[in-house]
């Protein structure tokens, strides 16, 4: 399949940011929303193998770490044996909430991602990482989309923020807000914590991914753990390349669909003339929370 002009200016773009200026993923059967097939039966026995370690690794350290809906709904998606496939959980997904999984090649343009998004499309990454990646990988795979990110999409309450997400996002592109709500993403989605009568647990899919993180994140008394604010969420700068100096805390999933629910349009304009806050900021009469 012959690369459009605007693939090809994104995946030069990417390659220019990378460290080894290359990207993973083959782009080169990509449609022009990034949908590539998954081959699933090209997979290898090695990559089976690497997936169920991966898995059995993460499986264990949930208990006591990760809110209950996820490990419930990790459960129901019978996915311990190997790579799943994406259309049978696909299927299983459209039944409960609507959804379905994508594939693509790995990164795509933040428009194509919320559009697939607003539509009720969660891209998931077809590569899967080497072995000598087991604890640490830069580029999202698919262990991480899918052990990740895919059990909350069960979740009507979370399926229907993340829509509303993508539908932000798409809005936020014409205001200039996209480093806000790429923030809120990040302290949300990939690194959020939620209340529970048992204490604070994870639900965000870069910690619930992590081998290190997830422990890290509860037990240690390094970072600041703040209940959750949207505004105060999206002046604040994160790490992408250590474990994080604050998490943000919501009460239920019902706040964080509600609290992101209203046009944030007027606080786009108050950030963009305010200076960003560090990632391991305290301001003045918040609550730090206490590791677990």
């Amino acid at each position: 399949m012959d690369m459009t002009l605007e693939q090809a200016e994104f995946l030069k773009t990417l390659a220019e940011k990378s460290d080894s200026g290359s990207l993973r993923g083959d782009y080169s059967a990509a449609d022009a929303q990034y949908v590539v097939p998954q081959d699933w039966h090209t997979y290898t026995p090695d990559q089976h193998a690497l997936w169920r370690k991966l898995y059995q690794r993460q499986v264990q350290l949930l208990p006591g770490r990760a809110c209950d809906l996820f490990i419930d709904s990790l459960a129901g998606l019978d996915a311990a044996g190997g790579i799943p496939q994406f259309d049978r959980t696909s299927e299983a997904l459209s039944r409960a909430t609507g959804w379905r999984l994508v594939a693509v090649p790995g990164l795509v343009p933040d428009h194509v991602f919320f559009e697939h998004l607003a539509n009720r499309r969660f891209p998931v990454t077809v590569w899967l990482r080497e072995p000598r990646e087991f604890d640490y990988i830069v580029e999202p795979d698919v262990f991480h989309d899918f052990f990740g990110h895919v059990p909350l999409l069960f979740n009507p309450v979370f399926a229907n923020h993340l829509q509303e997400y993508g539908k932000g996002g798409l809005k936020a592109l014409r205001l200039g807000g996209l480093q806000f709500l790429a923030r809120l993403y990040w302290y949300t989605v990939e690194f959020g914590l939620i209340e529970s009568p048992q204490g604070l647990r994870a639900y965000g899919a870069g910690i619930l991914s992590s081998g290190g993180e997830i422990g890290y994140c509860l037990n240690s008394p390094v970072p600041r753990r703040i209940p959750f604010n949207a505004e105060r969420v999206m002046r604040t700068l994160y790490k992408i390349d250590s474990y994080q100096d604050t998490y943000f805390v919501i009460r239920d999933f019902d706040q964080l669909f509600e609290d992101t629910a209203p046009d944030f349009s007027p606080i786009y304009a108050r950030l963009q003339t305010l200076a960003a806050l560090p990632a391991d900021s305290l301001l003045a009469g918040e609550r730090n929370l206490q590791a677990t």
